[in-house]
């Protein structure tokens, strides 16, 4: 769907955390076991069941980006393989060495 933003997927230390995935952005109908039929909140589910936790997922925003409180360096730790494949179709990317979602 979006691949022009698969460039910008770094985390702090400049890795792509989504790059074997490219072509996959956004592509929601492949993910086989859905926690939602809304990708933004399979996303939060995911992320909240490797990351649980009392503070909001939504850490910031700015003009149509919204910017999740879990850091990728951590992200990269924990999440398998097909869990990062799934978090992309999702419309989770990497800007900047922050994880972020296009609203």
């Amino acid at each position: 769907m979006v691949d022009e933003f698969d460039d910008d997927l770094e985390d702090e230390d400049g890795d792509d955390i989504f790059a074997e995935f490219h072509g996959e952005y956004g592509e929601f109908e492949k993910v086989e076991n859905k926690l939602s039929t809304r990708p933004d909140l399979h996303a939060f589910l995911l992320l909240d069941s490797l990351f649980p936790g009392k503070h909001d997922m939504v850490c910031a925003a700015e003009h149509d980006e919204i910017y999740l409180e879990v850091e990728p360096e951590y992200l990269r730790k924990v999440a398998t393989k097909k869990q990062l494949l799934d978090l992309h179709r999702c419309g989770v990317i990497c800007d900047d060495g922050d994880l972020c979602m296009f609203v």
